[in-house]
């Protein structure tokens, strides 16, 4: 595992970094749940982290681990809004300036927050213009770092520090569910689950109408696809990264696609029945085994909530259209 960008030493240093700073977020049950797949689901409350998302996670490690210079000069990223909000607040506890190119069409709630967070939003066009290609010329006319979503060391290791406290509670699992757009929260986690329990299975679930990941992995090589239509924003992703991809091929046993639907249905769940605000992207994991997208009876399962950054009339929206 040495020729991959991380290994379970990288996590565990993050782990350190993050103690006392990044929330130990609960892990929640439900018996209603449970008993709708005959399984014990284990679900790690990502959504109850700081700036709402597991995302918090990786960016602080990232910056944590600048040197004077890029201290002075300050950070840049691009993200539909979790990996935003995790830049913005992390540049603000290190007194860092941070510029954040964001989607016009992001979640107002998200663009609200990055902002709140005291970072300088730069607003695109996620159909139309190339966030990267932006990001780039932005850092380098001004001399920020740019620390990107997912595709950067630090981020995925940082990531992984989620399904590290969720195995250190929980103690070992049959399948380990993970939300899945660039690949940085589920390269990290898949990482943490191989060098604990080798034999607990991995499962990385994102959108139908973005299947890029599954599409790679079938194929052995990066598939590129148009930014997919889907409602969780959080992975219309196009491709995986150069970093990301090697890891989930070494390390992850399959990938997996919900529906919309399946989705909403997740989250309508979640709200009802465990009292949990979930963003779509957030519920891409336990829409997998909520469905049955994933065979899980007589297992038990970890499954990551990665967010719940969505505005309140969206969420209500969507809630209302799924009822019959």
């Amino acid at each position: 595992m040495s020729n991959l960008a991380i290994d379970y030493d990288d996590v565990v240093a993050a782990h350190r970094r993050l103690e006392g700073i990044a929330h130990r977020t609960p892990v929640l049950r439900s018996t209603t749940a449970d008993d709708l797949v005959g399984a014990a689901l284990h679900f790690k409350a990502e959504h109850l982290q700081r700036i709402g998302a597991f995302k918090f996670r990786g960016g602080y490690n990232a910056i944590n681990q600048f040197d004077a210079a890029q201290k002075a000069a300050g950070v840049i990223a691009f993200s539909s809004g979790n990996h935003a909000q995790a830049i913005a607040l992390s540049a603000r506890l290190h007194g860092i300036r941070a510029v954040i190119v964001m989607p016009e069409d992001a979640p107002a709630i998200k663009i609200a927050a990055t902002r709140g967070y005291g970072a300088e939003v730069v607003l695109y066009d996620r159909y139309t213009q190339d966030r990267e290609a932006l990001g780039r010329e932005l850092a380098e006319a001004e001399g920020l770092t740019l620390i990107p979503p997912f595709n950067h060391p630090h981020v995925m290791a940082g990531q992984g520090t989620a399904a590290k406290e969720l195995f250190d509670e929980v103690g070992e699992l049959d399948t380990l569910l993970v939300p899945l757009g660039g690949g940085g929260l589920l390269s990290g986690c898949a990482t943490v689950a191989r060098a604990r329990y080798p034999h607990c299975r991995v499962i990385g679930v994102e959108p139908e109408a973005g299947n890029d990941a599954q599409r790679s992995l079938a194929s052995g090589e990066i598939v590129s696809i148009a930014t997919p239509r889907t409602i969780a924003d959080g992975a219309q992703t196009q491709a995986l990264g150069s970093l990301t991809f090697p890891v989930l091929r070494e390390c992850v046993d399959d990938i997996v696609t919900v529906s919309d639907a399946e989705l909403v249905h997740a989250m309508s769940f979640m709200a009802g029945r465990m009292k949990q605000f979930i963003e779509p992207t957030g519920c891409l994991a336990a829409a997998a085994a909520l469905s049955g997208r994933v065979a899980v009876e007589g297992q038990r399962v970890g499954i990551i909530l990665s967010g719940g950054n969505v505005d309140l009339n969206r969420f209500a929206e969507l809630i209302q259209g799924a009822k019959e």
